[in-house]
This record gives structure tokens, sequence and C-alpha cells, in this order.
């Protein structure tokens, strides 16, 4: 009986949560389209940098208070998310998933450099959550609904079924593989298959398949410093601008910090939209174009949009905009990636650039959210070419255990220095 109840949980909650998502991912698209008069991209140098300023703030005002209205509206992980439900400290409802939709879109399409997978996550969530007692479900197995259900949200927003399953499976699920796998295998199937004709997936156009070339193997070792590097230096440089807001706004303005912080954020996010489109939003369009080679960027515009884009994710992040940073931290390894392979195709290493930008979006996003299963599959799922599964799977576990040692030789170095 209770295994006969899950199984049709997981497929209801996979068909529902694929119809939200689409709605989620098509009022995104529509109210970008709106805010900016047609493809922010194309349409942000053609408008009055009043105009584009006013946008993000109005937006992020709007999104705050939504917030103010609904606390489950706020930017959760799928891990909180299960403890707050089972705890009881936080209930949904059908208002509220609504709310957060909204809100969501409106810091996607208005700029905010926050990514869709986070809201998707919590949709499956909500939606689970609130199916698990209509299936008279146990409470013990309320954790496992909730991973279905965020399951089959990853993998309704980024089209791809096996990274929406290890996800869940890397977040809060890892307790439950053995016996639960089953039932995020089918919600993240029937969340794809939802959203497959409405939604737009990562593509690589230039995979060569099951053939490998032993350049791009060598050529990842020479990667790992350089990525190695970047990380610390987006994790120090994010650190950096939030201390530096909060200890300006914090202290001084507690009562309307939410509201403050919005339009802080808004005003720098409208000015790194006047400076380069490129630096906002989700990511999806600058991964989307580097791992299929449709630009060409010099050097110092690619540290610009980097430097830009951690600002961004930063700020977005203080000014409560409703998202996850999966695809903005792809979206940054892909920067990264793309000019590690022009610097070696100047120097006569016979490398293709929008390779490393599929690998560094992979290994960027899997060493700073700690999800290395999930790094391997997303490069798996978008390029289905061995010369990107391999290096990343090789990369993201050096380069998380040299991130890891670090922290570690940090708190040595805490504990030599109190001790002395």
């Amino acid at each position: 009986m209770q295994i006969r109840n899950l199984l049709f949980l997981s497929i209801v909650t996979g068909i529902i949560t694929g119809i939200f998502i689409v709605i989620y991912g098509l009022l995104t698209e529509f109210l970008k389209h709106v805010l900016f008069f047609g493809d922010p991209i194309e349409s942000i140098s053609k408008l009055p940098a009043w105009y584009v300023v006013l946008v993000p703030v109005v937006s992020i005002l709007i999104v705050n208070f939504l917030i103010s209205i609904s606390e489950s509206v706020k930017e959760y992980g799928v891990g909180e998310i299960a403890e707050a439900v089972i705890q009881n400290r936080l209930v949904f409802g059908f208002k509220d998933l609504i709310l957060k939709i909204i809100a969501s879109s409106l810091s996607l399409a208005s700029g905010f450099a926050v990514g869709n997978e986070g809201p998707s996550a919590a949709i499956g969530a909500m939606i689970a959550s609130k199916l698990h007692p209509i299936f008279k479900l146990p409470k013990d197995l309320l954790r496992v609904s909730i991973s279905i259900g965020a399951s089959s949200g990853i993998a309704a927003i980024f089209v791809s079924p096996v990274t929406g399953i290890m996800f869940a499976i890397e977040n809060i699920a890892y307790n439950f593989v053995r016996d639960y796998v089953g039932y995020l295998i089918i919600a993240g199937a029937l969340g794809f298959s939802v959203a497959f004709y409405f939604l737009e997936p990562l593509i690589f156009k230039y995979s060569i398949g099951k053939f490998l070339e032993y350049r791009y193997i060598f050529a990842s070792l020479l990667f790992i410093p350089i990525i190695t590097f970047y990380i610390y230096f987006y994790l120090w440089l994010k650190n950096k601008v939030l201390k530096f807001l909060n200890f300006k706004i914090s202290e001084k303005f507690q009562k309307y910090k939410n509201y403050i912080f919005g339009l802080t954020g808004g005003v720098i996010i409208g000015m790194i939209l006047l400076i380069s489109p490129f630096a906002a939003f989700s990511g999806h369009e600058v991964v989307e174009y580097l791992i299929n080679g449709k630009f060409h960027l010099s050097f110092s515009l690619i540290f610009l949009i980097i430097v830009l884009r951690i600002i961004a994710t930063a700020v977005s992040i203080y000014a409560n905009a409703v998202g996850g940073i999966f695809i903005a931290l792809m979206s940054i390894g892909a920067l990264v990636g793309y000019g590690f392979g022009e610097l070696l195709s100047m120097y006569g290493i016979n490398v293709e650039p929008f390779y490393f930008a599929a690998i560094g979006a992979a290994v960027f996003m899997g060493v700073n959210m700690k999800l290395p299963l999930t790094a391997v599959v997303v490069a798996l799922e978008i390029t289905y070419d061995y010369n990107v599964i391999v290096p990343t799977a090789i990369m993201v576990t050096i380069v998380s255990y040299l991130i890891s040692l670090k922290f570690e030789l940090h708190k040595l170095h805490f504990k030599l220095g109190v001790s002395g």
C-alpha cells in the first residue's frame, strides 16, 4: 500500500511540477521581454539609462514586498525546506506557490544574477509536501517526498532528467538512494517530459560523442590552477562585497533593511546592465553562447564580465532576489574556461575555447556548490562529449580537494595562532 502510494505521488508530482515549471519558465521570458521591450541583450543599449536602472530597482522592491507577505517566498536550499517542513516551521499554501513563482520570475527577468534551479526545486518541493498527506504517507517519508518534488523541478527547468535526479540525491536524498531512487527517477522523467516541448535546454552543438582526444585531458591539467585561482577569487570578492554592503547599511537601517537592501541592489544591478547585459541575468545566455562559440570576447572583456558577474551574484543574494546560483556559477566558469581556451590557442595549442567553456561551467558550479556528481552529469547531459565529460570528472575531484586543503590549512593556521 505504501509503495503504491509513493509511486502515485511520484507520478502526480512529476506531472504537476512539470506544468508549474513550464508556467514559471515562460513567465520569466515573457516578463524579460516586456520589461526591456524585447531581448535585453539587444534592446538595453537602445533604452534610456534611467529606465534600465529603474527596472531592477522597482522589481526588487516588489519582490521584497512579496517576501513580507509570505516568508516562504524567500530563497531556501532544498535541504532547508525539508527540515523546515518536517519541523512545522514552514507551511506552504497555493498562494505561497504563486507568489514564489512571481517573485522569482520578476527577479530573473529584471536582471538579477540568480538562477532558476533554486525556485524550481522549491516549487517541486512545495507541491510534493502538499500531496504527501493526500496520499496518506507517513511523516518519516516526508523528506523523500520533498526530494521527489525537487528532482522533478530541476529536471523540468533544465530540461535534463538525470541532472534533476542527481541534484536531489546530492542535496538531501543520499540516505534514501537504495530504497527510493526509483521514485526520484520517475518524477524527474515526467517533469522533464512535460517541460521538453516548452522550455529550451542547454545544448552543445559541436559534440563529437564517444571520440576522446587526449589533448583536452592534458590541457585540462593546465586548467586546474587557473580555475582554482578563480574559485578563490570568486569566494574572496563575493565576501568582500557582502561585508561592505552589510557594514554600511545593516546597522543604520535595521527596521527597513530589506527595502534598503533591495534599493541598493537594484541600483547596482541597473548600473551593471548598462555596462554589459551579459554580466547580469541568470547567465543562461552566457553559457549557451560560449559553449557554442557564438561570439568572440577579448581577455579584458572576459575579466570585466567575470568581475561584474561575481558582484552581480553577491548583490542579488544581498537584495533578496529569489533564485539560486547554479547557472550563475556555471556562467562564471564558462567565461574562465573560454578565456583559458583562447589563451592556449594563442600559444599554438590546438584546442577549441568552447570545449573549455563547457568544462569550466560544470567544474566551477560543482566545486562551489559541492555537487561533484551533478557537475559530471551536467557535462554529460549538455554535451554528450567525452572531451568535456572526462576532463570535468578529473578536474572537479582535484579542484575540490585543493579547495578543501586550503581551508584545512587555514583552520590549522588559526589553531596554531590561538595556541601560540
